[in-house]
C-alpha cells in the first residue's frame, strides 16, 4: 500500500510540475509556484493525519505515531514555504544594483 501511495503521490507531483511548466513556458512566476507547494502540502499533510487516525483506530499506535508526525513536519515546512520571500519582478521604476536587483527588500508572500 505504501508504494502505491509513492507512486501516486510521484505522479501528481509530476503532473503539477508539467503543469506549471507549461503554464508559465517562459517566464515562472515563483509566487504561483509557492502557492501550489503550499496546496500540495496541506493535501498531503491532510493525508498524514488520516492515515495516523485510520492506523490508531486499527490499534496500530506506532504505526498512527509516525504518521502524526510526519503530518507535523509537513505542517512545518508549510510554515517555512510560506515564510519565503518571493521577490517581485521589477517594474522599472524602481533603482537597480550593480547585480540587477532592486534595492529595495522582497516581499513577504
Amino acid at each position: 500500500m505504501t508504494q502505491l501511495h509513492d507512486l501516486r503521490l510521484r505522479l501528481l507531483v509530476q503532473q503539477e510540475s508539467e503543469q506549471i511548466a507549461n503554464s508559465q513556458p517562459t517566464d515562472l512566476d515563483l509566487s504561483i509556484v509557492q502557492a501550489r507547494c503550499k496546496f500540495w502540502l496541506a493535501l498531503l499533510a491532510e493525508a498524514h493525519e488520516d492515515q495516523a487516525t485510520d492506523a490508531e483506530r486499527r490499534g496500530d499506535t506506532e504505526q498512527a505515531m509516525g504518521w502524526f508526525a510526519d503530518s507535523m513536519r509537513l505542517r512545518d515546512v508549510i510554515q517555512v514555504v510560506t515564510t519565503i520571500e518571493i521577490p517581485f519582478p521589477d517594474s522599472g521604476d524602481k533603482e537597480e544594483s550593480d547585480d540587477g536587483f532592486s534595492e529595495d527588500p522582497p516581499l513577504a508572500a
